[in-house]
């Protein structure tokens, strides 16, 4: 975060406001973790905050401090359009265009409060007064943590609650530290968190080791699932929606479940194909290793983007239709799919 920028943000907190933090649609770690991280530190300071997701989010998030006050807009929306109304400062977490927040769009870009954007994804768009955004950091929740650092100097108003949220985001967005985007900077960041109160081996437990029957089957059917493309080092997987249902889906229940394609030896490119019939789309969740960027081909094919080793995407054809186009592209790849 640049010293201008960091200058008008504390110009802006020199004085109370309400102010509304928004996450993107189907929050995940980083985006809860980040979000409750800012909401704690913010109320320590004196603000009105409060947290407005567009979706319900997944049950193994809702141990974390704070997350019993979310509000959730599909839910309650005429409650959060009034808070999102009279906002004077509105924080965009974990998302770089309006888009991202699905059926609260149209409320966000009615709003007249100042907005504040962090993010690490690419290609942000130009609606925030303040833009945060580093494609190279690990996690928004890195990034909220370098935030706090930035205004006050120091990072002596981490507390407990706030690190065990920003541990979170660091942890899930990191694949538990494995990815490419961990850097020694990281480990720094979550050994502070962890001198500051975050619970490491029980968050990790929180997170990974409460699954639910329903996640361990659909989990069977994705793998049983998973097609082998030896020639183009992919693979993917295709959960319909019959399946979802016989095997009880829950919100959160896939999360992840496309990492297990880059476990298999030789394989460079992972994809899920999930199927929705309530939004009539295919959701697509795109994974490489090295030099493959899958949001350049999200982006080129999928109407999706993110990072160059993670993105997603969707399709509004069948999953027949989808994964026929998937396979049909891997052609124009071969030589970057060498590895």
């Amino acid at each position: 975060m640049n010293k201008e920028d960091s200058k008008t943000v504390m110009s802006l907190l020199s004085s109370p406001h309400k102010i509304v933090i928004i996450p993107h649609k189907n929050p995940d770690g980083d985006a809860i973790g980040s979000t409750l991280g800012l909401m704690h530190y913010l109320k320590n300071k004196g603000q009105q905050a409060v947290v407005i997701a567009p979706n319900d989010f997944p049950k193994f998030l809702k141990w974390m401090p704070g997350q019993e006050e979310i509000i959730i807009f599909e839910n309650d929306k005429e409650v959060a359009e009034k808070y999102i109304t009279e906002a004077s400062i509105i924080f965009t977490l974990d998302f770089n265009h309006l888009s991202r927040v699905g059926f609260m769009q149209e409320t966000l870009e009615a709003a007249e409060g100042t907005f504040i954007m962090i993010d690490h994804h690419q290609a942000p768009s130009d609606y925030a007064k303040v833009t945060y955004s580093d494609v190279h950091m690990s996690s928004t929740c890195e990034m909220v943590y370098n935030f706090i650092e930035a205004i006050e100097q120091d990072t002596s108003k981490i507390t407990s609650k706030i690190a065990n949220c920003l541990y979170t985001g660091i942890m899930t967005d990191t694949g538990s530290f494995k990815y490419s985007s961990t850097t020694s900077r990281t480990h720094r960041v979550v050994a502070d968190l962890i001198d500051k109160g975050a619970e490491n081996m029980a968050i990790h437990n929180k997170v990974f080791d409460t699954n639910s029957p329903s996640r361990l089957h659909i989990l069977g059917c994705a793998l049983k699932n998973m097609v082998i493309l030896e020639d183009y080092h992919t693979a993917y997987i295709t959960l319909s929606q019959e399946e979802l249902d016989e095997n009880e889906f829950k919100k959160g229940d896939t999360e992840g479940i496309v990492n297990y394609g880059l476990t298999l030896d030789n394989i460079i490119f992972a994809v899920i194909f999930i199927e929705n019939k309530d939004e009539g789309i295919i959701k697509i969740s795109f994974r490489s290793q090295g030099h493959f960027s899958v949001n350049e081909f999200a982006r080129a094919h999928f109407e999706g983007g993110g990072h160059d080793n993670a993105a997603g995407g969707k399709s509004n054809v069948s999953l027949e239709e989808t994964t026929a186009k998937f396979v049909a592209l891997l052609d124009s790849y071969k030589d970057q799919l060498k590895g």
